[in-house]
């Protein structure tokens, strides 16, 4: 059975950085990407970082490229998402997700709970 389990978020200021974790169990560690998602009250859920397990490729959306970095520790079966110059407009519940590199940006196969980012201004 596939888990993702999120953590790390919480309230911050804006220009503040915070860093969430996605735990995940089951067998996907060597053949799916990861990847992270958002969803701002009243707006579709979108995209915002992907990077495959052998760390060879990422891609980021373009409202956070240059101020958050995906990566993961395969040892502790662990993506992270380090945000950093967080702004107002990165409020959301952020997701984590897995599927094949493919499709990992647009129909994730898992996904976790969720955990809630609030940037105050």
């Amino acid at each position: 059975q596939v888990q993702l389990v999120e953590s790390g978020g919480g309230l911050v200021q804006a220009g503040g950085s915070l860093r969430l974790s996605c735990a995940a169990s089951g067998p996907i560690f060597t053949r799916y990407a990861m990847g992270w998602f958002r969803q701002a009250p009243g707006k579709e859920r979108e995209f915002v970082a992907a990077r495959t397990w052998s760390g060879g490729s990422t891609r980021y959306a373009d409202s956070v490229k240059g101020r958050f970095t995906i990566s993961r520790d395969n040892a502790k079966n662990t993506v992270y998402l380090q945000m950093n110059s967080l702004k107002p407009e990165d409020t959301a519940v952020y997701y984590c997700a897995a599927a094949a590199w493919a499709v990992v940006t647009t129909s994730p196969d898992y996904w976790g709970q969720g955990t809630q980012v609030t940037v105050s201004s």
